[in-house]
């Protein structure tokens, strides 16, 4: 859970803890701290075992779900042409060709004139 907190951060912590609360109250509120995280293992035990119990076998099924093909645009390509009649991807536009210029028609600036 605190793989990236180390001892000398937790040393840290409770001496600073010690200085903050004193030790009169420090036993109090660690006693209360570890009740209340109790408490919290044991609501989300329960959300689990509830949520197991209702959904059952389908809840393998959900795991393995891909929720990248339920993305907005692919879910609405879909819905509106089928999987199989989907279009396929758009190419890149055609680059663009270089016309050669007309030389019947002079140049727009004289770059000769001094």
């Amino acid at each position: 859970m605190f793989s990236s907190i180390g001892w000398g951060e937790v040393v840290v912590l409770a001496l600073a803890a010690l200085f903050i609360f004193g030790p009169e109250r420090l036993p109090g509120l660690a006693k209360d701290a570890a009740d209340g995280l109790k408490k919290v293992r044991a609501a989300i035990t329960g959300v689990r075992e509830q949520v197991n119990e209702s959904l059952g076998d389908d809840l393998a099924e959900l795991r393995d779900l891909d929720l990248r093909k339920y993305h907005p645009r692919t879910f609405i390509r879909d819905q509106l042409f089928g999987d199989d009649d989907a279009p396929a991807r758009p190419a890149a536009p055609a680059p663009a060709v270089a016309r050669p210029r007309d030389r019947s028609t002079p140049p727009p600036y004289d770059f000769d004139a001094t």
